[in-house]
């Protein structure tokens, strides 16, 4: 991967900073168990790739404000945040479903992991800075509206992309999602709305079991492309060529959120799409395109998986290099 240098813009008459990373230590606090996928050092291993010297002039936010009551709302039902608020045990773990287990620093590692991307819509939106990633835990896209599944509590993205639509009145945001497994959660959020459009590509038949493409939402703003085991690069590509990039030029979004998990690296032992780093990159570039065209090239991408700590490395490295690619 070669030496990315960092850049400023002149936008709306000021400079505008490239890029950011938002991140915070409580993050880390969330203890899902020993031998749990979704493991502490998933976080410090896409912290310390950002550390390498092409990255050395990313605009760090590394102490970001918890979600509000109000800001959970947008996306979950009331009584769903209310009892997941109180739900962290005081010692020991709380299982939700099978695989979504709370410690008693859960809880705060998921509001922080929601106000990250709050904040940084904010700055994105406000024009303090052109991209932002989020690189927090627990993963958010399989909580949907009243229920946490799938190692994930709060929704994040969908939250980030109601904070759009409700606090800065925008009426198109994007949700791109290439994580491997489909994100039932934030399609049940947006579902229905307007002014969304959900775009998944994921393995399938898999886990949890939704996004066939006969899955359009009731309003036809819902796109899964499933893909198939062992598919890998060709596959991938052509999902977003061929399906995923038209329907995003025909949205016209005025802001683009990612949610770049990367479990379908050919390492990661949970999935069997085969991916590389190059196709991240690539997937990455061609949605800067997008942005560029429609949403002041404005980006907002948060970390859902990838457990093989190697992969989600370098993977999540060649994601925020190819956000930066002047």
């Amino acid at each position: 991967m070669r030496v990315l240098v960092f850049y400023e813009k002149l936008i709306r008459g000021h400079i505008v900073k490239e890029i950011a990373v938002f991140t915070d230590k409580t993050c880390a606090l969330h203890d899902p168990g020993a031998g749990h996928p979704e493991q502490i050092a998933r976080l410090s291993a896409v912290v310390t790739a950002l550390q390498k010297p092409e990255f050395k002039n990313i605009d760090w936010h590394r102490s970001t404000p918890e979600a509000t009551t109000a800001q959970l709302e947008y996306a979950h039902d009331p009584d769903y945040v209310h009892t997941i608020l109180r739900a962290a045990p005081k010692t020991g773990y709380r299982m939700l479903d099978s695989d979504t287990i709370l410690s008693p620093h859960s809880i705060e590692a998921a509001l922080h992991a929601a106000g990250a991307v709050v904040a940084a819509v904010d700055h994105v939106l406000t024009g303090k800075v052109e991209k932002a990633f989020c690189a927090v835990r627990p993963p958010g896209h399989h909580a949907e509206k009243d229920k946490a599944m799938g190692f994930c509590i709060f929704s994040n993205a969908a939250i980030g992309a109601w904070h759009a639509v409700k606090a800065h009145g925008l009426k198109r945001v994007a949700i791109v999602d290439f994580d491997v497994h489909h994100g039932n959660g934030t399609e049940n959020i947006v579902d229905g709305h307007a002014e969304f459009l959900y775009a998944s590509t994921h393995q399938y038949p898999f886990y949890p079991g939704t996004g066939a493409a006969v899955d359009t939402g009731r309003l036809g703003n819902i796109v899964n492309v499933p893909l198939q085991i062992g598919d890998g690069s060709a596959a991938f590509r052509r999902a977003f060529t061929r399906v995923i990039l038209p329907a995003l030029d025909k949205f016209k979004p005025e802001l683009m959120i990612i949610s770049a998990g990367f479990d379908a690296h050919q390492n990661d032992p949970l999935a069997q799409i085969n991916l590389i780093e190059t196709d991240y990159a690539w997937v990455t570039t061609e949605l800067r395109h997008i942005a560029d065209e429609y949403s002041h090239s404005h980006i907002v991408s948060v970390l859902e998986g990838g457990y093989n700590l190697e992969g989600l490395a370098s993977s999540a490295a060649a994601h925020v290099a190819a956000l930066m690619k002047p």
